[in-house]
């Protein structure tokens, strides 16, 4: 039976991951790792899948290693971190102290216990940086050029994760995941944010209002996190250790675009304005990525569209 850690547990995405693993009959242990108790139940999976749960900070080296020798998992997927790049550039220091910190005590933990242990470094695509038109899609071998505090830390930890993997032979496998979103997602993420002041206008019995954004002429990349968490499975378990895969749509979407599918789903008129509070300093303005490695390797690519995704996003709010 496989025995999965997950750290930062308790989280959007683990949540989905965990589900993967049960619609799928995937037999297996996980133990879940965070600093909060998880929101969801943990006991519907119980018939088909063994969960425990420890509370620890990611920043006690220590206590990580005596519950990831106790455990000894084959398989961890690195999933915590402060993971807005709004809240990195309002406390820059403390974001990336603990998003490569975090990933150092584990590597090292896993190093001194069982190298042998297939880990997911889960990376970001705005490693990438500003980057022209004609560089896009983005690719992985493309120069990497962070401009936020949070994209600074997770190239610190790819670097590690290399460092790791060509020093210690470890099994190390890396992403540069690209905008992800789905249901259960916090409010405090821009998709979401959009969606529960759009359904506000809709509830105070509106047929038209205003909400105020940053810069929404920017450009993403998003894929649903369903098709992220089966990337995450496939790279576990066959990805090649050392190498860098891209999770992302390959479509290219400016963020008026989603204001206008939300409000067009939920039957308001929106207008927008731009509150400077909302604009961050050094903003990437346009990130599309090229899912060609992963598909060529593994066979991945992503299936639900983007207004599916937004539909239940939609759907889950409102009921």
């Amino acid at each position: 039976m496989m025995k999965i850690a997950i750290t930062g547990a308790s989280g959007f995405v683990a949540g989905h991951f965990i589900d993967y693993l049960y619609d799928n009959n995937i037999e297996c242990e996980i133990l879940g790792l965070d600093r909060t108790s998880p929101k969801i139940d943990l006991t519907r999976y119980s018939d088909k899948i063994k969960i425990s749960f420890s509370i620890v900070d990611l920043m006690d080296k220590e206590s990580l290693k005596s519950i990831i020798r106790n455990f000894n998992p084959g398989y961890i997927l690195h999933l915590a971190a402060f993971s807005s790049v709004a809240y990195s550039w309002k406390y820059p220091s403390e974001s990336f102290t603990n998003n490569s910190n975090i990933f150092l005590n584990l590597i090292d933990a896993v190093r001194e216990t069982d190298p042998s242990c297939r880990v997911l470094s889960v990376g970001s695509s705005e490693e990438y940086g500003n980057v022209t038109r004609a560089e896009l899609p983005l690719r992985e071998s493309q120069p990497i050029n962070p401009v936020s505090p949070y994209a600074v830390a997770r190239v610190s930890q790819e670097m590690m994760s290399k460092v790791y993997v060509k020093a210690y032979k470890m099994n190390v496998i890396m992403t540069r995941s690209f905008n992800h979103i789905g249901p259960r997602q916090d409010d405090r993420f821009v998709v979401p944010s959009f969606i529960k002041r759009i359904l506000d206008i809709k509830k105070a019995g509106q047929s038209e209002g205003e909400i105020e954004t940053g810069d929404t002429t920017i450009i993403r990349d998003f894929v649903d996190v369903r098709d992220v968490v089966r990337a995450y499975y496939l790279l576990l378990t066959e990805g090649t250790p050392g190498e860098i895969y891209n999770i992302c749509s390959g479509r290219a979407l400016q963020l008026t675009e989603i204001i206008n599918y939300i409000a067009e789903e939920v039957g308001v008129k929106v207008n927008t304005r731009v509150n400077p509070d909302y604009v961050r300093p050094d903003d990437n303005k346009e990130i599309v990525g090229s899912a060609y490695k992963i598909e060529a390797e593994l066979g991945w690519k992503p299936e639900i569209d983007i207004k599916d995704t937004l539909h239940d996003m939609i759907m889950e709010r409102m009921q």
